[in-house]
């Protein structure tokens, strides 16, 4: 996965053949912010000054801004599930929350 990243930030990117351009917006945070370029360059450039106008912005209206991830997430499973992941976990000598982690970061990798 190619990602474009600016003071923890990440982009989602999508080309625009009605608008012959790159189009942007910032991925994970609540706020809508979008940005544009019609080459890669221009795109960088339009991703970090959309970043820093969106910290300046939320500074100035004493706001605190959206941040990408805390790092947390709360995950619903069926007991049976969550029985087989603790024991797999147990069974590895890790806690469920770190076997989980190495699963996904597996898969995302793989992806």
């Amino acid at each position: 996965m190619n990602t474009m990243t600016h003071k923890s930030y990440a982009a989602r990117v999508e080309y625009s053949e009605d608008d012959k351009c790159f189009i942007g917006h910032i991925a994970g945070i609540r706020d809508a912010i979008g940005f544009h370029g019609e080459s890669v360059a221009e795109l960088r450039t339009a991703f970090i000054e959309a970043v820093d106008d969106y910290l300046m912005t939320c500074e100035k209206l004493g706001r605190e801004p959206n941040h990408p991830y805390s790092g947390q997430f709360r995950l619903r499973l069926k007991p049976e599930l969550h029985a087989r992941a603790a024991i797999a976990a147990e069974t590895k000598g890790k806690s469920l929350n770190t076997w989980v982690s190495e699963v996904i970061e597996r898969s995302i990798a793989s992806a």
